[in-house]
């Protein structure tokens, strides 16, 4: 079976099931201890904050456990070559605000300093998702569940429940750096 996708600076190109295939078993996080580390944290955060604190942080905080995913998928995109370059770089600059400790909410407030760099991840997937086969997103995908029903709630969520300024605030973000 063969994949054919668009990109604005080639022609359409064809990849068959065995790149896509070596696509997805990209390992990017084991021959690298600092990665590692990285990635561990964050998920040991995301589990003690979700589980000291609640409210309306609260809603999203159960989607916290998705972050380290896409933080995952955010990078695997960030070197895949289906991609288009601009959406790489894209994805790299949402990988640098999700690393950086100053963000729209800081990163030591708990659950809710993690909430803005879920929020991003999943706008940024979406407007990437815009421009790339939605399977590219599936073969880089390694976290559980279905990722485009997972990126469909937490969008769905945090317009519900997250504050305006602070959604908008993300959005901005995302409309400077597209």
């Amino acid at each position: 079976m063969n994949t054919t996708f668009e990109d604005e600076d080639i022609k359409a190109k064809e990849i068959n099931q065995d790149e896509a295939e070596q696509a997805k078993e990209k390992v990017i996080f084991t021959d690298d201890d600092r990665k590692m580390k990285f990635y561990e944290e964050l998920r040991r955060k995301v589990r003690k904050y979700s589980q000291e604190k609640g409210g309306k942080a609260g809603v999203l905080s159960e989607y916290l456990f998705a972050l380290p995913d896409f933080f995952v998928l955010l990078t695997r995109l960030a070197i895949d070559d289906r991609v288009p370059t601009r959406k790489k770089v894209f994805a790299g600059a949402i990988i640098a605000y999700m690393i950086m400790p100053i963000d729209i909410i800081p990163d030591f407030i708990p659950i809710l300093g993690q909430i803005d760099d879920l929020v991003l991840a999943v706008l940024g997937l979406n407007m990437v998702l815009n421009e790339i086969d939605k399977q590219v997103l599936i073969d880089n995908w390694s976290g559980q569940g279905n990722v485009l029903e997972l990126l469909q709630t937490i969008s769905a969520k945090a317009e519900q429940f997250l504050d305006r300024k602070i959604l908008q605030r993300i959005k901005s973000w995302i409309n400077k750096k597209v």
